[in-house]
């Protein structure tokens, strides 16, 4: 009977690949195809809010509509800024803190929603690589990119969207199996 850190070769002990010069197809079997667009992946029609309205109403829209973002536009749909449910949680009290509160409530409850959305919004364009927009998602730690025409929102692409198109790629076979995973022990 062999020893057994003898029996597992030099190349299993010290995790080397099985296949050496694999790496470069390890790496792109791994790559999103180029011609994927934010276009094809967002979800439209985008729900949107106007900046007065108040946050109660704007709980209300995202609740109903099981929905985490929310972009705030003006009058003429262009972009003014996002409101996210991290947003609405220090707006709006939970009901055994409300409690508590009394008759500060609809106080809270008028606040418009332009005073705690985000007016810092990244958006992309309908053209923008799916792999740009992933990337900048990641990279970032955003939820969710309006996609914008101008200053317009035509939709929102959420990160949601960007896994089911994952999904969509790898189940179409447009990016090569992963087959090398197991070279490395």
């Amino acid at each position: 009977m062999r020893h057994p850190k003898r029996f597992l070769s030099r190349d299993i002990r010290t995790r080397r690949p099985l296949h050496p010069g694999r790496e470069a197809d390890e790496l792109e079997a791994v790559m999103w195809p180029a011609s994927l667009r934010v276009k094809e992946c967002m979800t439209r029609p985008v729900v949107t809010i106007g900046a007065a309205s108040t946050v109660t109403e704007a709980a209300a829209t995202m609740c109903r509509r099981k929905i985490r973002h929310l972009p705030v536009v003006d009058g003429q749909g262009r972009i003014l800024g996002v409101l996210t449910d991290r947003d609405l949680r220090p707006a709006l009290l939970g009901p055994a803190v409300a409690a508590r509160v009394g008759d500060a409530l609809p106080r809270l409850e008028a606040i418009p929603v332009e005073e705690i959305m985000t007016w810092a919004v990244i958006t992309v364009q309908p053209d923008t690589a799916l792999r740009e927009a992933a990337r900048m998602m990641y990279e970032r730690k955003i939820g969710a990119l309006p996609v914008v025409t101008g200053r317009r929102v035509v939709g929102i692409l959420t990160e949601s969207d960007v896994l089911r198109a994952f999904v969509d790629v790898v189940g179409q076979g447009l990016v090569k199996p992963y087959r090398w995973a197991f070279a490395w022990r």
